[in-house]
């Protein structure tokens, strides 16, 4: 008896807010795999109801990854293949996926990467600061304590500093910012790619200023600038 082949996990990037930013690479493979699991099945279904995309979509979420991932890989090994997408952007990245990710690679099940939108690359292409290195951070702990020891232990890094935050966080995120790191240039990136698309550059004070008296909205890429060495001019 032939033993069935062994299916293939795609990690397909979606748009971070304009459905033209997709691949025509990321549409072919979303319409060929068996099934697509998604962080939030209504978000993806707009996209695949915008491009007449008809494969079928199970939820793939931070609650249940862990038990989901293992119907998923049982699947993987029954031949199927499979297309995982986060919300927005790429699969992995501050998003759920990385229970499936290593019981794949365990298992030994190829994995292809799909790449494409990028909310990371996308805000530090246009912020104007240093990218010959940077660091990305994700999400700061959501506890005032903890993120202000958490930017404390940033603060003597060098590198270019992208972070996320979420819109009610923001002016205390950004308050801690100015008191543990002092006057930074920073650079917020706001709903990027979308109609209200924003990029502030400035200062953290400035930043702070600007976004306690206008109540954020949408999604918040963050850049700060590195700690400037003794002998820099």
């Amino acid at each position: 008896m032939q033993n069935t082949p062994v299916g293939t996990l795609y990690l397909v990037s979606t748009p971070i807010g304009n459905l033209e930013d997709i691949t025509l690479r990321a549409l072919r493979i979303l319409k060929e795999v068996d099934l697509i699991a998604a962080e939030d099945t209504r978000q993806t279904r707009r996209l695949l109801t915008h491009y007449h995309i008809q494969t079928p979509i199970t939820s793939y979420f931070e609650a249940n990854q862990q038990a989901k991932a293992e119907k998923l890989i049982a699947r993987l090994k029954a031949g199927e293949a499979i297309a995982l997408v986060s919300d927005a952007g790429t699969p992995t990245i501050s998003d759920p996926g990385y229970p499936l990710l290593r019981g794949c690679i365990a298992e030994e099940i190829p994995i292809a990467p799909i790449p494409g939108a990028s909310a990371v690359l996308a805000a530090a292409s246009v912020s104007g600061l240093p990218l010959h290195n940077f660091t990305f951070e994700g999400f700061l702990s959501p506890k005032a304590g903890k993120r202000k020891r958490q930017l404390t232990v940033l603060a003597s890094e060098e590198r270019t500093l992208i972070l996320f935050e979420s819109p009610h966080r923001l002016p205390r995120f950004l308050a801690d910012v100015l008191e543990v790191m002092g006057e930074r240039d920073i650079v917020v990136a706001r709903e990027l790619t979308k109609r209200f698309e924003e990029i502030f550059r400035g200062r953290a004070s400035e930043a702070l200023e600007k976004f306690r008296c206008t109540a954020p909205r949408g999604e918040f890429t963050i850049l700060i600038a590195g700690r400037r060495r003794k002998d820099d001019n």
